[in-house]
């Protein structure tokens, strides 16, 4: 886009871009989202911005009428397969919170001042300043949607002190956390974190088939650490999740909220995960599409233009941990799941209701006997954990998406198929021709959308 064009979606106020773009004004000193209600400010007076980092490091605050650290983000970062694409979904995931800028770049294989460079000159911010503004999103949910003390959400957050808490709130809002917290919404929205969990808004931007995606999620839910309850339009998805600091459960509604969210509500052992319980969920979701995009390219297809049309908003499940859905890609959707998940799975401190379990660590299943899972799967289902187990296999958010599927067809009777299947969901990639879809060179980059596209609705 030019910055002409960024202007004419500012001043139709297009929620299409919301989280493409950001724009500063300078009169004001605070940056917006482009479908800002306030009025269109002078052209002059606006700067546009690949992230809201980058608004930030300019000196610019946050809008409190469009909250615009609140929108989804960029499709680019789930297409993107470079190293830029692959930080930024690593530092979504935590990892600068938890491993610094080393770990980051260590793990994209890079030097730290490589990847500072490249995320600079791509994004206006480094991984320091796009951690920050992550951070500081994270503070001002609970802030305003738990009753937890100052100090518990400022490490709740990442932050490594109450003082760059203080700080970082103030650079970013332009209010202190006290002041913060008086502009929270009614006080019945108002939840104690650890008895009911933490309340999200996790939205999206355009359409959203929420009947396609929770039916796919009902019909290939694994017991005790997945399940759907409710009729069709009113379900709720839950599901038990593995973190970095201990465990927790997420809940997703079906019905949408009118200004495009899902309501989510996350039961964590330790509230420094929820950065990353989030993130996992909106993976799952698919929550950071970009439906426009598909539409306009799989729309113009004579065979897919019907569909397009009958299914708005459709949607790619991704998963919310990339080496459980490897491991469930090689069960299968029978029942060799729910009896690994008996025999190895990790049961919950804190189980809540039928969900009592966490699928099992690759490490868990890398030598065990395995009797519950068919002769003929389990030399596969060997390999594949020993190679998670050991880290010769990587499938985080910054895993290289090519060198993980050689890497997965490299293992001995690996199916096509089934690599293509974790490439699509553990890995998130837009652009998959899993068979039977034909391989269209005109549905690119979104064959993953097309594949989803022609399945039967569940």
């Amino acid at each position: 886009m030019t910055e002409d064009s960024r202007y004419e979606a500012v001043r139709s106020r297009d929620a299409r871009f919301d989280g493409v773009f950001f724009f500063g004004v300078s009169s004001t000193g605070i940056y917006c989202r482009p479908s800002c209600p306030a009025i269109t400010p002078k052209r002059v007076n606006v700067t546009f911005y690949p992230t809201a980092a980058a608004a930030q490091g300019a000196g610019f605050r946050a809008c409190r009428r469009c909250r615009p650290d609140a929108v989804p983000g960029s499709a680019d970062w789930n297409a993107r397969a470079d190293v830029v694409g692959r930080a930024v979904r690593l530092i979504g995931d935590g990892v600068v919170d938890r491993e610094g800028v080393a770990g980051l770049a260590s793990r994209l294989g890079y030097s730290a001042r490589q990847v500072q460079r490249q995320l600079n000159a791509e994004l206006g911010a480094g991984p320091i300043a796009l951690a920050r503004a992550q951070r500081g999103h994270t503070a001002r949910v609970l802030l305003q949607t738990t009753s937890m003390q100052a100090a518990d959400i400022a490490f709740a957050a990442g932050f490594a002190s109450v003082r760059q808490f203080n700080e970082t709130i103030r650079e970013i809002y332009a209010a202190t956390p006290t002041e913060l917290r008086a502009a929270r919404p009614a006080p019945a929205r108002e939840a104690r974190a650890a008895a009911t969990g933490v309340p999200l808004r996790l939205a999206y931007r355009g359409p959203y088939d929420t009947g396609y995606v929770f039916g796919f999620l009902a019909a290939r839910a694994v017991p005790a650490v997945e399940e759907v309850t409710g009729a069709p339009g009113a379900r709720t998805y839950r599901r038990t999740l593995r973190l970095p600091h201990g465990a927790g459960v997420a809940e997703v509604g079906e019905r949408p909220g009118r200004g495009g969210w899902l309501d989510c509500r996350l039961h964590l052992d330790d509230l420094r995960d929820l950065t990353t319980a989030t993130q996992r969920m909106r993976r799952l979701f698919d929550l950071d599409a970009d439906p426009y995009a598909v539409a306009e390219r799989l729309g113009a297809d004579p065979e897919l233009a019907e569909r397009v049309a009958a299914r708005p908003g459709v949607r790619a499940p991704g998963s919310a941990d990339p080496e459980e859905f490897a491991l469930r890609a090689v069960l299968g959707e029978g029942e060799a799941a729910a009896g690994v998940v008996a025999a190895y799975g990790e049961r919950l401190a804190h189980p809540r209701g039928a969900l009592t379990r966490l699928f099992p660590r690759p490490a868990d299943l890398a030598d065990a006997e395995l009797a519950e899972v068919p002769a003929e799967v389990r030399p596969l289902l060997r390999a594949l954990a020993a190679g998670l187990a050991s880290g010769a296999l990587r499938l985080d958010p910054g895993a290289d998406r090519d060198e993980a599927e050689r890497s997965l067809l490299a293992l001995p009777g690996m199916p096509h198929e089934c690599a293509a299947l974790i490439r699509m969901r553990a890995l998130g990639d837009p652009d998959v021709p899993l068979p039977p879809t034909p391989d269209s060179p005109s549905w690119r980059p979104w064959r993953t959308y097309a594949y989803h596209l022609r399945r039967p609705l569940p």
